[in-house]
């Protein structure tokens, strides 16, 4: 974006061009991830996304507005809240590029110096609870290259690979050039199979050829080269490609990773049921695939007429649940270190609500139009529970960011109260109501169209944070803190 704030700085006085990147100690923070300069001043801090210091420098000298990333050379304005496109029409950023960009071994020495110490490592090694057994965060894990305004789907992908029947069933996962050879589907929760009698359609047999786009087949090669672990980073550019064939709208400019995860699981599943058809012992065929396995889960809506108290229920497959926020966390003088609890948007999401009188209900007993109530309950819980949270609400025409913190548990998340505890296929699905979180999408910034998303997701105890390429180590601790924009939570078997 054009920015109106570079045409104010007519000069950059700081250390770099004056004395060649000499810096002291204390203008640099102890990590040595993402390392952002100030133009004003000089100083070194990390970006938003690892400690947040460069934008705490700005919140403490708010004249302070523009930032240089060291490693891409992108230049950002924090009144706009995003990088900017017309620097080169200004000398002053082009020679501090030039500085930077001949400076990089020396801005890497300084910034490794004063990477964290001994004491911290200890401290977040006791938070992820490995101290007696370091083997669990040496496991080999990748980033995915950022390919321009990529971060949504990097983010959700991540999340995804660390899922790990999600994985586990797409590393086994032969080349989708034979169909006849797609393993069979298995019951999640058991790990034995359901059925053993796996055919394949006359209708994927046809489309399987040169032309036809499988993200399916894409989508496996990746998780593969992220399990592998060989690179610190891989480029997921065949995947994306097949996307945005099929997507155009993805092809551009910062998306919505909430849409792109929606989009992915409707589009794995309904190419997996087109290429395999799961018959029962009657012959009838089921609507199940491995995304129906882990993330489908059964929603009931019950709608009731408030003249004559006609109820009408309907069931749906839902992948993931949309949240609300509570109006009372939503208002400008909430403090800012006031949380709102997740079972809070929970309860909102299942409570009755009387309808708008633009969504008047069609009541087949008055055989017209009468308002009415809404309640959602949860029929059957998923495997794998995703919950959205509705943080960007459309105010006038304005749509704003609610950056309010959604306190939610590591562990024991109880799902028991917002189930139809008294249903028959409730009580003896066979599952756990406990859930235990696995993966946290965040996003970053003020609008939806811009800012970043990172993740955090969970491997045999240790919490890794997925910025883009970049992977880090961190504590549950840290996890608890974020602002999450999707949380994924693993059943409790």
């Amino acid at each position: 974006m054009e920015c109106p704030h570079l045409i104010n700085i007519t000069k950059i006085n700081n250390p770099f061009i004056k004395e060649g990147l000499v810096l002291t100690s204390f203008e640099f923070c102890r990590s040595c991830q993402n390392t952002w300069m100030c133009v004003h001043c000089g100083i070194l801090n990390c970006g938003r996304y690892v400690n947040g210091h460069a934008i705490q420098h700005f919140q403490h000298q708010q004249h302070h507005i523009i930032s240089i990333d060291c490693k891409e050379l992108s230049i950002f304005c924090y009144i706009c809240d995003d990088f900017v496109s017309n620097e080169k029409c200004y000398k002053h950023f082009q020679k501090l590029r030039r500085v930077l960009q001949g400076n990089q071994s020396r801005i890497s020495f300084i910034t490794k110096r004063y990477e964290i110490n001994r004491k911290e490592h200890n401290e977040l090694i006791k938070k992820n609870s490995f101290s007696n057994n370091n083997k669990k965060c040496n496991l080999k894990v990748s980033g995915l290259r950022n390919l321009g305004n990529t971060c949504f789907m990097n983010s959700v992908l991540q999340s995804l690979c660390n899922i790990r029947l999600f994985s586990y069933y797409f590393t086994k996962l032969p080349p989708l050039t034979d169909p006849s050879h797609l393993p069979p589907l298995n019951n999640t929760r058991s790990n034995h199979q359901i059925n053993n009698n796996l055919t394949t359609t006359n209708s994927a047999k046809s489309i399987i050829n040169d032309s036809d786009i499988l993200i399916t087949e894409e989508l496996r090669k990746t998780i593969i080269l992220l399990w592998e672990g060989s690179k610190s980073a891989i480029s997921p550019q065949s995947l994306f490609t097949v996307i945005r064939k099929v997507v155009p709208r993805f092809r551009c400019g910062q998306q919505d990773a909430h849409e792109f995860l929606r989009y992915i699981l409707d589009r794995l599943h309904t190419e997996l049921l087109t290429l395999t058809s799961i018959k029962s012992n009657n012959n009838s065929t089921l609507n199940r695939t491995i995304v129906a396995s882990i993330f489908g889960g059964i929603l009931q809506s019950e709608v009731r007429c408030l003249i004559c108290q006609t109820q009408s229920k309907k069931n749906d497959q839902f992948f993931d649940l949309s949240l609300d926020i509570p109006q009372k966390y939503c208002q400008d003088s909430l403090p800012l270190e006031q949380s709102c609890p997740l079972s809070e948007c929970l309860t909102k999401f299942t409570e009755l609500e009387e309808l708008a009188d633009t969504e008047l209900y069609n009541c087949p007993n008055c055989k017209q139009k009468q308002k009415s109530t809404k309640q959602f309950w949860i029929r059957r819980l998923p495997n794998v529970l995703c919950l959205h949270l509705k943080r960007f609400k459309w105010n006038e025409y304005v749509r704003s960011k609610l950056d309010v913190h959604i306190s939610f548990p590591a562990k024991d998340l109880d799902m028991s109260s917002f189930i139809l505890s008294n249903m028959h296929e409730t009580r003896n699905n066979g599952g756990s109501p406990f859930y235990d979180l696995n993966a946290v999408v965040v996003h970053h910034g003020n609008g939806i169209g811009s800012g970043h998303y990172t993740s955090y997701a969970s491997h045999n105890g240790c919490w890794h944070h997925f910025n883009d390429a970049t992977v880090s180590v961190c504590s549950e601790d840290t996890v608890l803190k974020a602002k999450a924009y999707i949380l994924f939570f693993v059943r409790r078997q």
